[in-house]
C-alpha cells in the first residue's frame, strides 16, 4: 500500500501540474489535430477511400503527439532541479517510474479521446467501436511505459528532444505495427478472433516495457 501511495502521489503531482499549466496535453492535442487536418486535405486529392490508411494515420498521429508529450513531461522535471527532489524522496525508485508512466498514460489517453472522434468525423470512418478502443488503449499503455523509460535516458543528454524519438521509435516499432494491425482488423469488421494475435503482441510489449521500467529504473537514474 505504501508503494501504491507513492505511485499515485507522483501521478497526482504530474496531473496537478498539467492542470495548472495546461502545456503538455495542449501541445499534444494541437499537434494531433493539425496532423489530422493535413492528412485529410492532402489525401483527399489523391485517394478515393481512406479506410486502408486510417489505422496507420491514427497511430502515426498518436505516436508523434505522444512522443512530444513524453519529452515535455520529463524536461519539466529539470526546471528548478525538481528531479533531484524526486530522487531524494524515500522509498523504491521504481515507484517514480510507475507514477511518471501512469501520468503519461493518462495524458495520452486524453489525447486519444480527442483524436479518435476528430479523425472519425474528418475521415468519415467508425473509429469509436469497442474493439478499436481496446486496441488503442493497450497500445497507449505499452507505449507510455517504454516512452517513460527512454525519456529518462534521454533527459541526461543535451539534445534530448532529438535523442528521444531516435531511441524510442525503433524500440516500439513492433508494438506500433501490432497496434496498427489490430486496429485495422476491428475497423474492417474482422472481430476479436482476427485481432487477437495482434492484441496479444500489444499485451506482451506492455508487460515487457513496464517490467523493464520497474526493474531497471534505478540503474537508469544513476547512469
Amino acid at each position: 500500500m505504501k508503494y501504491l501511495r507513492r505511485v499515485l502521489a507522483i501521478a497526482r503531482k504530474d496531473a496537478l501540474a498539467e492542470w495548472r499549466a495546461r502545456e503538455t496535453v495542449t501541445a499534444m492535442v494541437v499537434f494531433a489535430i493539425m496532423a489530422i487536418v493535413m492528412f485529410n486535405f492532402a489525401l483527399r486529392l489523391r485517394v478515393d477511400g481512406f479506410r486502408p490508411l486510417v489505422p496507420g494515420l491514427l497511430w502515426v498521429t498518436l505516436v508523434f503527439a505522444g512522443t512530444l508529450g513524453l519529452g515535455r513531461s520529463m524536461s519539466s522535471e529539470l526546471v528548478n532541479q525538481s528531479i533531484d527532489g524526486l530522487l531524494l524522496a524515500p522509498g523504491d525508485r521504481s515507484a517514480l517510474f510507475a507514477g511518471k508512466a501512469l501520468g503519461n498514460t493518462l495524458f495520452t489517453l486524453i489525447l486519444a479521446a480527442i483524436t479518435l472522434p476528430a479523425m472519425a468525423v474528418m475521415l468519415d470512418e467508425g473509429l469509436l467501436n469497442p474493439g478499436i478502443l481496446l486496441a488503442v488503449g493497450l497500445g497507449i499503455v505499452a507505449y507510455s511505459g517504454a516512452g517513460t523509460l527512454v525519456a529518462t535516458i534521454a533527459i541526461s543528454t543535451r539534445a534530448r528532444e532529438v535523442v528521444l524519438p531516435i531511441l524510442l521509435l525503433p524500440i516500439t516499432l513492433p508494438l506500433v505495427t501490432a497496434a496498427v494491425l489490430s486496429t485495422g482488423a476491428f475497423l474492417d469488421g474482422g472481430g476479436l478472433a482476427e485481432a487477437l494475435p495482434w492484441l496479444g503482441v500489444e499485451v506482451g510489449f506492455l508487460v515487457v516495457f513496464w517490467s523493464a521500467g520497474i526493474l531497471l529504473y534505478e540503474f537508469v537514474l544513476d547512469s
